[in-house]
């Protein structure tokens, strides 16, 4: 799994020791938690957050012990890894795919391709007058969003077969780094079942991981363009609309930005939800990584805000106890909180 260990070896390098190889974990798992977020916005991780959410614990302890054998990788102590000069040697020549974002796209992108599957089985059908046939989704909702869209767009049905085709050859054709064959063998249609994930690895001779990792990145990409240039892919954006939801909170810090929105000061709030002081100032973390525009000085004076940001970036580190050391007058809550809103 090349391309798998180079994103390992990627956030490695990213986290220069400050955190423990299950951070890592954690973020390919994509989750929820508000350090794990945390983590993502301040060491620039956030287009790897969750590319790998069916990754087990097991496997992921493999990969380092794998890592380390080959020597690209050696233990500092303390559940902490640093490359080694083949690590970087390796990390340099291992192209990781550009279109990964899963910061935005890992909760949707499953939905995506599965209106996408069905819409092109569905349509390869209609093509060829086939009404005989066994759905390839059976989520009654993407069967429900199916039927609206055939109602909404204005195509006939002899028209509709090429015309997506089009669209899939132009949003292809955009970028030459994609191989649309990686995604294409998964697609059913007339007479025809797709590919398995791993019948397709298989295919194409790859590593299951580095194959997920190509195909992820063509469904990133597809979201992304498609929904950038909306009436270039005017059949198309229908795979996209309703899907992104910008800015979004875990329940329980909702919750929480909920009844700050209303005025409470954080301990009222920790009261009121029966939460732990730290549980409400974890979510105050989380919400200065999504909303740029939240003020944080009321939590942490200018002064202090100015001296947190200096010194770690005098330190080139954001690992909460250096600077803790020459920021005492500071809490852990503190330095979070200005991390949050000026570190990444």
């Amino acid at each position: 799994m090349a391309q798998g260990n180079a994103i390992i070896l990627y956030c490695l390098k990213q986290l220069k020791r400050e955190r423990t190889i299950y951070s890592i974990y954690h973020l390919l798992k994509g989750k929820k938690s508000s350090q794990t977020i945390q983590d993502a916005h301040l060491f620039s991780l956030k287009k790897f957050f969750g590319i790998f959410d069916f990754l087990t614990r097991d496997a992921f302890d493999q990969m380092i012990e794998t890592l380390q054998a080959q020597k690209l990788i050696y233990n500092c102590g303390e559940q902490q890894f640093l490359l080694t000069s083949m690590g970087e040697a390796h990390l340099n020549n291992i192209p990781i795919p550009r279109e990964l974002n899963g910061w935005e796209y890992h909760q949707v992108s499953e939905k995506f391709w599965r209106r996408l599957s069905l819409l092109i089985q569905v349509v390869s059908n209609l093509e060829y007058q086939e009404t005989n046939y066994i759905p390839i989704q059976k989520n009654k909702d993407i069967h429900i969003w199916l039927k609206s869209v055939l109602i909404q767009i204005k195509v006939s049905k002899k028209e509709i077969g090429a015309k997506i085709y089009a669209e899939l050859i132009e949003c292809f054709r955009q970028n030459q780094e994609i191989d649309p064959s990686i995604l294409i063998f998964r697609l059913s249609g007339y007479q025809q079942i797709g590919l398995t994930p791993m019948q397709a690895a298989q295919k194409f001779s790859m590593d299951f991981y580095d194959y997920h990792l190509q195909f992820i990145n063509i469904i990133h990409y597809m979201i992304r363009k498609v929904g950038q240039e909306p009436k270039r892919f005017a059949l198309l954006v229908h795979l996209y609309n309703g899907l992104i939801q910008q800015n979004e909170l875990t329940q329980s810090s909702k919750k929480t930005w909920q009844l700050l929105s209303q005025g409470h000061s954080i301990e009222t709030i920790a009261h009121i939800r029966r939460l732990k002081l730290s549980t409400i100032e974890d979510h105050l973390v989380e919400i200065a990584l999504h909303f740029n525009e939240f003020p944080i000085d009321s939590y942490v004076d200018q002064t202090l805000q100015e001296e947190i940001i200096t010194i770690s970036k005098r330190i080139a580190s954001k690992q909460l106890k250096l600077i803790k050391e020459h920021v005492r007058q500071a809490s852990y809550f503190q330095i979070r909180l200005v991390l949050a809103k000026y570190g990444g």
